[in-house]
Formats: structure tokens, C-alpha cells, sequence
């Protein structure tokens, strides 16, 4: 599918580009649109052939998001990973922490280690908590590595503060020929089981996505791509630090779904983005998307800065069944692209959130997604009657999954949903998006323009962005502290060049707290702290564990800039269906135009 109007080369000059689970979209900086079918296979593939539908062949600039690095952990494609540590230390990434999967379940299992027990291996070195030499790194008892092995990982003790041992044994192993990946590189901070995690992560998944990125450099004169954190790098950088791309296409959605609630007039909303596999939701306060500074990937934790993104195996894809005991369950598993919903006609046999809107009138029959055939009604029916569910039902389903979603980003942090907007958008985000509204109590609901490609429009007006952070090896004793980020702002500023804008932060805490709360200053934790938890600890003292830095640089293309599209609203019930995305009006609501496009929807 591809908006009208046929592209000139320099409407397509920058093109941004979004690799989802079932569909692959791109949008030109004019605002042209193309959506065609992932390649699961070759996902370069499909923004290839989205290039030559959207008139860019060749375009001087791609700006890409990604899904390559997430499905390389939750489908353990990655590398075989060898580890190697600081003697002793070789069973840290096994021991973990002592959460559990399920608090209350004895067989509930933690996720097996990306490196297997018989590839950990200790080097006689040891450094102390302040980074010192208490034991020098002895060369001779670097191992002696399997061939096999695809990626070596190499994490020391307290190598955040002191990267000297890292580097040298590192300088031997690639020498043998192997990628390695040191955690000084990837994650210095403090933690080690966290740290040692996140380098693992990026060893293991380095080698697949080094190869794709690779096979993409050609598609532009420049390519860059998203990181988790809402910014661009070159893909260069990219392929040697892909774990910072596990939530790269959805921080695209983010950002646009911020702006535009910006502009509408609701600065605090929740973004909403259901595409074909998932759902990502997002918290956003005064315009600004919330940020991480790690996350949880398939049980795995990962220390890299981010946005603040929920995801759940709920998308248009996910199939519905009756469980043993008789209730019906809506995903995680999903149809993709190949085969796809039944509607599809592509071989799916298995009902899917797609077939139940379908069926239930909230697509319109023979409406078309992407480059499919129309869709097929009596096969969605015919599925949805083979697996003995109804389509209400697993509507219903699917949005007390999403709802208790929006619940985690918002109730579960102190924050009333009902003061909330929801910005929907993905393929399939504004068919469910008043049901949500409607169980959280929320009054508005924003559908963007272009809503299901709002994740390639962020992407196409994300900033160039480069953040760093470092331990602080004395957390009370805070002399050097401003001079230590005005230094670390410099560095960051250098490696995006141009008149960038940088943001500083000290992660902080109270003496005897196992967590951090990242503050612009250490004058401003105590009265975050309160914010977030309700009470304070006057005179305790206040600890700074590590200092962030984050430099950016605009984008040309402003989003808000992009062509006005002229949209229809209605009361409902009513279906506004769009080239790219339809959204469902139920009984109660209007949707009316807004500002920059949008749709505006609210309670009758």
C-alpha cells in the first residue's frame, strides 16, 4: 500500500523505516507512505522493496528501526557465546538475583543463560570496589576457546571503574581471531550480575545483526538507526552495540506519539502501540517520554539507557484458543506475517485478533492492509468457529491484556490514568483504543496521522543522539562531581558533532537503598524521591552511584511539519478506515478532526 501521488527524488531524499512483525513500513519526508509485508527471513528485504514502491531506490538518507535484536534473544538465534571473567566470578550470570519468575509457582524456571555453563572461564585478575590493582591480570590464564564459539564476552570485576584488565585481555582474544565484546564498552556501571547480562546480550546477538546492518548499509548513502533510548546512530555504531536497538522501532512510536500529544493540547498521556506480534505501551509526563535505564528481555536484564517501554505479546497476529481448562487465552503466539490471520488468505488457518474485528464489523469487509488481497471475512468466521471462540470474546480478551498494561505504566507508578490522554496508533492500536480508554476511565483518546506507520514517522524525525554513563567510585563523597559531567557532556558531544544540545543526570539514592532514581542534580533527588514515593529521609545521606549524558541533534524533518492529511470523523458506532490504519468509534464516542491532523476522540 502506498499513498498516492508519484514521489520525486527529492521528496524521498530521507526516507525513515520501520521493521515490525508483520508489516515493514516507510515514510518519506513529504509524508508519502508505503506498508509492505515483513521478511522474516531477510528483513532487509522488505525495506528494499519499500524503497523501490515508495520511489526511493536509492535514497540519501535511511532512518531505520529494528526488530532484529529483540527476535535474536526471544528466538535465541543469537551467536554461541563464550564468557570470560574474573576467577571465581565464572557463575554469576546463572546466580543472578533472588527474584523469581513467579513468586508462588515451584516450577516456574528463570530463563537459561545465553552462555552455557561449560564456556565460562576464569582469569586470574582482581581489581578492588574503588577500580585499584589488588591482583595484576595474568595473560597466561586466558583459555584457550573453542573454535566454534561465534562471540566471547569479557566482564571483570569492577571493570566499570578500571577497564585496563578488560583491555588487555581482550587484545589477546581478538587477536585469536574472535568478536568480543568487554563490558566497559557496553554497560560501566556498577552491579555485576546486570552488567554481565547486558555484555553477554550483546555478544550473542552481535554476529546476526552485524550481518543485517551490514546488507542495509547499501540500501542509502547514509543509514542510521534507532536505539532504545530514542535516538539515532550510524549503523556502524549500531552493529557493534545492538543491544541498545531491543526497543528500537517502538521508542520511534514513542516519540511521535509524544509529539502529537503535545500538540493536541495533553502534554500527560500514555502512548498506545498495538501492531501485528505486540503491544508497546509508554508513559509520557509534560511531553516527554519516560526513561529507563534498564530493562527486562526475556527475563534477562539489560543495563543500557531506554525508553521506558512495556511490551506484551498482544497484536492483531495473536491467536486465540480455548485452553485444558475451558477459558480463552488470546496469544502470546502469534501468526506474523507468514502465515498470517486467516482474512489474510495466505494459508492461516488459526483464529486471530485481526479475524474477530473483522467479524465483529470493526474493519470494514474487504478492506486491504498493505499489499494483501482484500480481506476475507467468511475465512475469518470459518477460523473463529473451528477454534470454538467468538469474535467479542476474544476482543475482550485481548484488551484486559492490553488494559492491564496501561494499568503497570500508570496506576502501579502513582499516576491517576484517568488525567491521561491515550495516543493510539500501529495497525491495529485504534480499532482497541476507546475500549481501553473505556476501562482506565480515560477521556480522550489521539489518533495521529498516519497512525499505522507512527512509528517510522518518529524514526524518520528522531534526533542523532549519543549517551554515556559512568560509575561514580565515591558515592558520598561527591568532590569533582560537576567538572566529572561537564566532561562527560563534552564526550558526548563530540561523538554527535554539530550544535547539539546535551542533558546531564547522577543516578541517586539514599545510604542503604538498592535502587537509584536519575535527578538533573543531586540537589533535586530528595524532592523526586518524594514525588515518586511518598515520604523522605531528611538528614540521611544522599549516595551518587553514576553519571549520564546524553547529547542530541535535530533532526531536518520536523513531524509536525509534515503534510496535513484530511480526516473524517463521526459518532460512533462508526469505522474511519484509512490506508494505513482503522479506527473503530464505538457507541458513546465522537472523533472529530484536531490539531496537525490528528483525530480527537471523546465521550458523547
Amino acid at each position: 500500500m502506498t499513498s498516492p501521488g508519484p514521489p520525486t527524488r527529492d521528496q524521498t531524499a530521507r526516507v525513515g523505516s520501520d521493521t515490525g512483525g508483520t508489516f515493514t513500513d516507510l515514510v518519506a519526508a513529504d509524508g508519502t507512505i508505503t506498508k509492505t509485508l515483513s521478511t522474516p527471513g531477510d528483513p532487509g528485504e522488505a525495506v528494499r522493496a519499500g524503497l523501490v514502491s515508495l520511489g526511493a531506490r536509492r535514497p540519501d538518507t535511511l532512518t531505520h528501526g529494528t526488530t532484529v535484536a529483540t527476535n535474536a534473544v526471544l528466538e535465541r538465534r543469537g551467536a554461541q557465546v563464550a564468557l570470560v571473567t574474573t576467577e571465581g566470578f565464572s557463575d554469576v550470570i546463572e546466580i543472578g538475583r533472588q527474584d523469581r519468575p513467579s513468586l508462588y509457582d515451584p516450577f516456574a524456571d528463570r530463563p537459561e543463560p545465553l552462555v552455557a555453563r561449560a564456556l565460562r572461564f576464569g582469569v586470574v585478575e582482581r581489581l578492588a570496589a574503588d577500580g585499584s590493582v589488588l591482583v595484576p591480570v595474568d595473560l597466561a590464564t586466558i583459555p584457550e576457546i573453542p573454535d566454534e564459539v561465534g562471540a566471547v564476552a569479557v566482564v571483570f570485576l569492577h571493570a566499570d571503574l578500571n577497564p585496563a584488565h578488560e583491555r588487555a585481555v581482550a587484545e589477546v582474544l581478538r587477536s585469536r581471531g574472535f568478536d568480543v565484546t568487554c563490558s566497559h564498552e557496553v554497560a560501566p556501571e556498577f552491579r555485576e550480575y546486570e552488567r554481565t547480562s547486558t555484555t553477554v546480550m550483546n555478544a550473542y546477538i552481535r554476529p546476526p545483526c552485524r550481518r543485517y546492518l551490514d546488507g542495509l548499509a547499501p540500501a542509502a548513502g547514509e543509514v542510521s538507526v534507532m536505539t532504545s533510548a530514542g535516538g539515532l546512530v550510524p549503523v556502524a555504531d549500531a552493529a557493534t552495540s545492538p543491544v541498545r536497538l531491543l526497543v528500537s522501532g517502538p521508542a520511534g512510536g514513542v516519540r511521535a506519539g509524544a509529539a502529537y500529544a503535545v500538540a493536541c493540547g495533553r502534554p500527560d498521556a500514555i502512548t498506545f502501540d498495538m501492531g501485528g506480534t505486540s503491544t508497546d505501551v509508554c508513559l509520557v509526563r509534560d511531553g516527554r517520554p519516560e526513561p529507563a535505564t534498564a530493562r527486562d528481555m526475556d527475563g534477562l536484564p539489560v543495563r543500557v539507557p531506554s525508553l521506558d517501554v512495556l511490551t506484551i505479546g498482544a497484536g492483531g497476529g495473536s491467536i486465540a484458543r480455548v485452553d485444558p481448562g475451558g477459558a480463552l487465552v488470546v496469544g502470546p503466539r502469534s501468526a506474523g506475517a507468514e502465515p498470517g490471520p486467516a482474512c489474510y488468505g495466505r494459508g492461516g488457518t488459526e483464529p486471530t485478533v485481526t479475524d474477530a474485528n473483522l467479524v465483529a464489523g470493526h474493519l470494514p469487509p474487504g478492506a486491504t492492509l498493505g499489499d494483501l488481497e482484500p480481506l476475507n471475512v467468511e475465512a475469518a468466521r470459518g477460523a473463529l468457529a473451528a477454534a470454538g471462540v467468538d469474535a467479542e470474546g476474544v476482543i475482550a480478551v485481548v484488551e484486559a491484556n492490553m488494559a492491564r498494561a496501561l494499568r503497570r505504566v500508570s496506576v502501579e507508578r502513582g499516576v491517576d490514568p484517568r488525567g491521561l490522554a491515550l495516543v493510539a496508533f500501529g495497525g491495529a492500536g485504534p480499532l482497541h483504543a476507546c475500549g481501553l480508554a473505556d476501562a482506565l476511565g480515560m477521556e480522550t483518546v489521539i489518533v495521529p496521522p498516519r497512525a499505522g506507520v507512527l512509528s517510522a514517522v518518529g524514526i524518520l524525525g528522531a534526533p542523532r543522539r549519543h549517551d554515556l554513563v559512568r560509575s561514580w567510585p565515591t558515592p558520598t563523597d561527591h568532590t569533582g562531581l560537576a567538572d566529572a559531567l561537564d566532561a562527560l557532556a563534552a564526550e558526548a558531544t563530540a561523538a554527535v558533532g554539530g550544535d547539539a544540545t546535551v542533558e546531564v543526570g547522577v543516578d541517586c539514592r539514599y545510604a542503604g537503598q538498592s535502587h537509584e532514581i536519575t535527578v538533573g542534580a543531586v540537589a533535586d533527588f530528595a524532592a523526586e524521591h518524594e514525588r515518586r514515593n511518598g515520604y523522605l529521609r531528611g538528614g540521611d545521606a544522599v549516595e551518587v552511584v553514576a553519571l549520564r549524558a546524553a547529547a542530541s541533534v535535530p533532526a531536518p524533518v520536523d513531524i509536525a511539519d509534515l503534510p496535513v492529511l484530511e480526516r473524517s470523523g463521526g459518532v460512533g458506532p462508526v469505522v474511519i478506515a484509512e490506508p494505513d490504519a482503522t479506527t473503530w468509534v464505538p457507541t458513546g464516542w465522537r472523533a472529530e478532526p484536531g490539531p496537525v491532523g490528528c483525530l480527537v476522540l471523546t465521550r458523547v
